[in-house]
């Protein structure tokens, strides 16, 4: 009988293994780079013509390598990185599985020339397809010197999908510039077509950050720092006015390493929910130092993707240390305000206006029910992605206003220290701020205020669930099954209760009484779909917010509406005590801010 089994030729598996590391002139860029970062290199220098496609050509002066270490590393597998299996659990370098050097080699015309500190010559070796063409000595700085031309050249069906040479150039700056941010102590320079592209000196990260992203945005950018044992999390984002339409600019690391993790970027827009519009995307560069071993790395060839062993403590440390800077405003608080909670009696009668027309729209009764410490709990109150707008019949909408109570004599804070103008076509309150004039939304200012209080009642009042009348039965995947099971006492804290029906499939015997008339089955699958994915659940926490929200859209000041200067006195105050003022539960910006500058512009002034 004939073999049908046979071993591949090692130039074969090579060219497999190319295609898994080597997507494009960018991932030689990125490899090549992680390389020189390992070596301990302080200065990078880049070289692509035609979009990478003719030639990249790589110098860093790193610690280089010997002539026996340099013919080693054009074997599949063979690194400095680790040597036993234990070094798994604890990589601290970019690279360590040995296939970046020979999968780029196999599949293009390379050269590679090196040379130690204390070695008196260099050694380059050139390669063409994989083959060892040939090895000879040479003068040189010490350092390596790697040269790729010719990408694809043996392998046409790879060579056909290539973009032009305009993207190329795109995805290769793209790389730089995230290499780049993660290591502000070393200098890169890139040029494409002798054209300089980039040239950046080592600094700090704030500086780098302004150097890749533009120093005019660098002032929207705030720092976060935040941490502790499980994990570290620093770096800066941006304000809500800093803000783009594609995730190109979320600059994210797992201990030195950029990633692009589902895990990481849900936290960070879930940061961001309700401060920015929805398809918007802000700037941020986040990094996150974990011990070695409660991350996996090694996962993917290209090592964009990661593993937690506790995802959920990873998420929530991030959304938490995010929103911490969120929930501040920098950008508009000034300094020596301390006070973020809602108090004192001046505000008593607006909180029970307030109250009223909560406990109207979300029919809560007033009593205390279970509410487990737990991993749902620690994402927020929790409601669906299918409660759209039909919710809005439950909404009683009432002409709620703020009366003219004298405001406490706090002026620490940003708006109560305006200086009140008056109002713009009954909707916008106009106030100055040293040469600045400063235009608020009345509506969404309120909407935001009335948004807050609803949300702390909400959560103090707990979660009330409705048994249904008929149980419904719910076919679930194994995994479904076995999450539900795991996470019975999270999900019968926010209303959901059930029992195993055998197999795969449970009995649903009480929902949430909020989405009681809604698909509870479909929401109670998101959930489910949420910890899965993340630990944590998002879906019913969106949709309260989404329904809170409305309810406190109804409950304030709606069109235009006059505002003696008392009122609008108060309303600056409470804004003053309110979290993620700088936006309203929608995204919407609460102000604007046009300066003196230009305005004299715009009256040819300057």
């Amino acid at each position: 009988m004939s073999q049908r089994i046979s071993i591949l030729p090692e130039s074969l598996t090579n060219k497999i293994a190319a295609g898994e590391v080597v997507e494009r002139p960018a991932s030689v860029i990125k490899e090549l780079i992680e390389n020189a970062l390992d070596a301990g290199t302080t200065d990078i220098s880049v070289e692509i013509s035609a979009g990478g496609r003719r030639r990249i050509r790589v110098t860093d002066n790193g610690h280089g390598m010997s002539r026996e270490d340099a013919l080693l590393s054009l074997e599949r597998h063979a690194t400095s990185k680790i040597r036993i299996d234990s070094d798994l659990d604890r990589i601290q370098t970019l690279g360590f599985r040995g296939e970046a050097i020979p999968s780029i080699a196999s599949v293009s015309r390379f050269s590679l020339a090196t040379r130690e500190a204390g070695s008196p010559e260099g050694t380059e070796i050139i390669v063409e397809g994989g083959r060892v063409r040939n090895v000879t000595a040479c003068g040189m700085a010490p350092g390596t010197v790697i040269s790729v031309e010719h990408i694809f050249y043996n392998l046409p069906a790879r060579l056909k999908f290539m973009k032009s040479a305009e993207t190329e150039t795109a995805h290769a700056a793209d790389v730089l510039a995230r290499m780049a941010v993660s290591r502000p102590d070393v200098a890169f320079t890139c040029t494409s077509d002798e054209r300089e592209l980039l040239k950046l000196q080592r600094s700090d990260l704030q500086r780098r950050l302004a150097q890749v992203v533009g120093r005019e945005s660098s002032r929207h950018l705030y720092s976060v720092k935040s941490g502790d044992d499980t994990a570290v999390i620093s770096g800066f984002i941006s304000s809500p006015a800093l803000v783009r339409s594609g995730t190109q600019t979320i600059y994210t690391y797992i201990n030195g390493r950029f990633i692009r993790d589902k895990v990481v970027q849900h936290a960070v827009m879930q940061a961001y929910r309700g401060v920015i519009d929805r398809g918007r995307y802000p700037v941020v560069a986040i990094f996150i130092e974990l011990p070695p071993g409660e991350v996996d790395v090694n996962v993917h060839p290209t090592k964009h993707e990661v593993r937690f062993r506790r995802q959920s403590i990873v998420h929530d440390a991030i959304r938490n240390s995010i929103e911490e800077v969120l929930r501040n405003s920098p950008w508009l608080v000034q300094p020596g305000v301390a006070s973020l909670a809602l108090s004192g009696a001046t505000g008593q009668a607006y909180r029970e206006r307030i109250a009223t027309a909560a406990q109207t729209a979300l029919t809560l009764p007033p009593r205390q029910i279970y509410q487990p410490q737990s991993t749902l709990q620690r994402a927020g109150p929790i409601v669906s992605p299918h409660l759209q707008q039909e919710e809005t019949a439950t909404v009683s909408e009432s002409d709620v206003t703020f009366q003219t109570e004298p405001a406490p004599g706090n002026s620490d804070g940003y708006f109560s220290a305006l200086l009140i103008i008056g109002q713009f076509h009954s909707e916008y309150i106009l106030c100055q701020a040293a040469s600045e004039l400063v235009i608020i939304d009345q509506h969404a200012a309120s909407e935001r205020v009335a948004y807050q209080l609803l949300k702390q009642q909400c959560q103090t009042g707990g979660i009330e669930s409705q048994g249904l009348l008929f149980p419904e039965t719910v076919e679930l995947s194994f995994s479904e099954v076995e999450l539900a099971k795991k996470f019975s006492m999270d999900l019968a804290g926010i209303g959901f209760e059930f029992e195993p029906f055998g197999g795969t499939t449970i009995l649903l015997s009480a929902v949430p009484r909020l989405v009681a008339q809604k698909n509870s089955i479909s929401l109670f699958r998101d959930i489910l779909a949420d910890l899965e994915r993340f630990g944590t659940s998002a879906a019913y926490c969106d949709v309260l917010e989404s329904l809170l929200s409305r309810i406190a859209c109804h409950s304030v000041i709606r069109g235009t509406h006059p505002l003696e200067n008392s009122q609008i006195k108060e309303l600056l105050y409470r804004m003053d005590q309110t979290d993620f003022v700088a936006s309203c539960p929608h995204g919407r910006p609460v102000s604007h801010v046009i300066t003196l500058a230009e305005l004299q512009k715009i009256f040819k002034r300057t």
